[in-house]
């Protein structure tokens, strides 16, 4: 299955505009959009590209500084919208003081992200996409979906075990195959295989997103008995668990690997609750 080239080109031009955009104002949607579009950049250049300049190599270094600055800012719009949606009666004041607590850190991490997309620095970012994007040079021979494919069937499950490290790292290695599948020719395969890891990823994001909510109520607020909002918060994050699992456990069906997903942890939160976890492995 070829490359398609026009897909390509589309990817270095998006990148462009999205950084252009951010620079303006760091919207949660032009936040997104950056994040994504440049992670499509990375996967051109450091897995499909025959060979890497010295110029692609400062180009991806600021990407993904650049990157991780604005994942900071989508991760609070993230959780602050998934905190909108969570209906609980009690201590109504402490859900209305974490979002006040995350909006004054969305504030501060946008005045850095701001200040780091200097006319400068986006100029320079600019400048080098352009070069990367005139001189890329990918094998004829070259097969995304192939790739994609391979990315996935050979990571392999830690022994006897999924956890909170094991989804994370199914996620990110979901994430480039998906970007990867994606410049292949249209086909029902590639299609396929693209809505399965964009599936996969959503569900363990999604676990992911309400973790790091419950680990920030937790630190505001203390324990369960402390706080409903930290207990509802822990039993909302355990049910997000097993849906994450039961998606890996889809995907890497539907890749051909048929050995079931064994869990023996749902992750830091739950091991105080043996009683929930042997209920989820039943």
């Amino acid at each position: 299955m070829l490359l398609d080239r026009d897909h390509t080109r589309t990817t270095f031009r998006k990148l462009g505009r999205r950084l252009s955009k951010l620079s303006t104002r760091p919207l949660p949607e032009c936040v997104h959009k950056f994040r994504a579009s440049s992670r499509r950049v990375e996967v051109l250049v450091a897995d499909l590209a025959g060979k890497r300049s010295r110029n692609d190599t400062k180009l991806l270094k600021q990407l993904a500084r650049l990157r991780r600055k604005a994942g900071r800012l989508r991760d609070l719009d993230v959780q602050s919208a998934a905190l909108r949606s969570l209906k609980i009666p009690q201590q109504p004041g402490r859900k209305s003081q974490l979002m006040s607590t995350m909006a004054e850190e969305r504030a501060r991490r946008e005045r850095k992200l701001v200040k780091a997309l200097s006319k400068k620095a986006v100029a320079e970012v600019r400048k080098r996409l352009k070069r990367t994007a005139s001189d890329l040079e990918i094998p004829k021979n070259v097969d995304p979906l192939a790739l994609a494919m391979r990315g996935m069937t050979q990571l392999e499950l830690e022994p006897g075990a999924v956890n909170e490290k094991t989804l994370h790292r199914f996620r990110i290695a979901g994430k480039r195959a998906r970007y990867i599948a994606e410049l292949a020719d249209k086909n029902p395969e590639a299609t396929r295989l693209v809505e399965q890891l964009r599936h996969m990823q959503d569900v363990i994001g999604d676990w992911h997103d309400w973790l790091q909510l419950t680990e920030r109520a937790e630190k505001l607020f203390g324990d369960v008995q402390d706080s409903a909002l930290v207990a509802a918060l822990r039993n909302l994050t355990r049910a997000k668990f097993r849906q994450a699992v039961h998606s890996l456990t889809e995907t890497r069906a539907a890749l051909g690997d048929k050995r079931p997903v064994p869990i023996t942890s749902l992750g830091r939160h739950a091991e105080r609750h043996s009683s929930v976890a042997a209920g989820a492995v039943a």
